[in-house]
């Protein structure tokens, strides 16, 4: 008798923990059954994935989709299509939204709005929401970060889009002295911030490094490894900027992990800031081509270990507006897998490199309960891409409510081709499948 599954994918190659191979993958009740598949076994539906390579489903640990956001710049439901037609299974949101995402009252919110609820139109992809560190909330964060769907507690120490600011020492400290999991930072230091707004330039916005300055971002990761171990608290440091941070985040692997973004890998300065102006605009900033090649020896070095699109979308309208007046963010879930398949097909990084920062390393870091690997057991979470497909990323690609990526216009090689989330086809060939059903993720430390 045939052994029946679910679903069986043929005739790709598997890129996970034992290497790359020619290998068929089962799926039952979705989940990983077998990886090996015999010829003869059958399923209900059998994709055909011969010339592509199955990547572990990707997962984006950091995205603001803005939802509800007074002037709707995103929702849970565009963004997380955004996601899966880049080829994204997973996303972890951050919380400087409207209202904040500060409250158990909060998370509830979001997870009713994930799943369809009171109007809205529910998440393609599986999701997991941030908790706002505030000055008022720390007592209250031990019994949040174990809340179902939080990914976890976020600090802003230098002020970005959003109402949520924990600048000083103290109330860091207090942050850090309250729970048990990973704890992720945006390290800017506000008081040199505050000073450096005195050289914004008006209309110049080859002056946002200037006024967000490298120092800015130095003291700051140096103040916050300290108080990190002081209080015996892992961390995770997002969206490096600079290649100053990079030794110094070598020197505490112990209880500091590293993001790195697309665009701070891809873009520099001043020649993004003069192509693109507003739209180049983002927190920590784009800086000079030094500073784009030191992350990418972090990178090498395994300094960083994930890569996060960072995606917070502003309309085109909103982002016209002379510098300083112009918002920060740039939309990037949908971009990151393509993105990144170029630097890998221009010999910058490896595949398997590739699986690490965008499966691997976000399960390793977060705990993630059963995604972030193709295994016997897991989620059948898959990203299917073609490594030789030629593409154009254009705006009118993007699936974001901003209608507009940074990238219009780059030719790159490699796309997601399809999005597959616990065993349902969700993407294939740029075309959503089926409605939204995406649901939260777990983590091991909040089982």
């Amino acid at each position: 008798m045939a052994i029946s599954f679910d679903l069986i994918l043929r005739g790709g190659v598997v890129v996970n923990h034992d290497g790359e191979g020619a290998r068929d993958i089962g799926v039952r009740d979705g989940k990983i059954a077998e990886i090996g598949v015999a010829s003869t076994a059958d399923a209900g539906e059998v994709i055909d994935c011969r010339g592509l390579h199955i990547l572990p489903g990707v997962i984006d640990s950091q995205v603001h989709f803005r939802e509800p956001g007074p002037t709707h710049k995103e929702d849970l439901e565009t963004g997380s299509r955004a996601a899966v037609l880049g080829g994204v299974t997973a996303v972890f949101e951050m919380p400087n939204t409207h209202p904040l995402t500060v409250t158990k009252e909060a998370i509830e919110d979001k997870l009713a709005r994930a799943r369809g609820e009171g109007g809205h139109g529910g998440m393609f992809c599986d999701h997991a929401f941030y908790v706002g560190a505030t000055h008022g909330n720390p007592q209250q964060l031990a019994a949040l970060e174990m809340e179902p769907g939080v990914a976890g507690v976020k600090i802003f120490m230098g002020a970005s889009t959003g109402d949520l600011l924990v600048e000083d020492d103290e109330g860091v400290r207090a942050v850090l002295a309250h729970g048990r999991r990973r704890v992720a930072i945006h390290s800017e230091d506000e008081y040199l911030l505050r000073e450096g707004k005195a050289r914004a330039r008006e209309g110049d916005w080859t002056s946002h490094p200037e006024v967000r300055s490298v120092e800015a971002a130095v003291r700051c990761t140096e103040r916050l490894l300290r108080l990190a171990r002081e209080t015996k608290r892992r961390i995770h440091v997002l969206h490096i900027s600079t290649a100053d941070e990079i030794p110094i985040l070598a020197a505490h692997k112990d209880i500091a992990t590293a993001e790195a973004t697309p665009q701070h890998l891809t873009l520099a300065a001043p020649e993004c800031y003069e192509r693109l102006k507003g739209l180049a605009q983002m927190n920590p900033p784009i800086r000079e081509t030094h500073h784009r090649e030191g992350i990418w020896r972090g990178v090498a070095q395994g300094v960083i270990d994930v890569i996060g699109s960072d995606h917070a979308p502003h309309t085109l309208e909103e982002k016209s507006k002379k510098y300083p007046a112009s918002p920060s963010g740039m939309p990037g879930v949908q971009t990151l897998v393509p993105v990144m398949l170029d630097h890998i097909a221009n010999r910058r990084l490896s595949l398997a490199r590739f699986v690490d920062l965008v499966c691997h390393g976000p399960n390793r870091i977060f705990g993630i309960a059963g995604k972030g690997r193709i295994a016997t057991g897991y989620d059948a979470d898959f990203t299917i891409v073609d490594l030789k497909a030629k593409r154009v990323i254009t705006d009118a690609w993007s699936a974001s409510k901003s209608g507009w990526t940074p990238f219009d216009g780059m030719a790159v090689t490699g796309w997601p081709i399809g999005a597959i989330i616990r065993g349902r086809r969700v993407m294939w060939s740029d075309e959503i499948i089926g409605e939204a059903a995406g649901a939260p993720v777990r983590f091991q430390e909040a089982l």
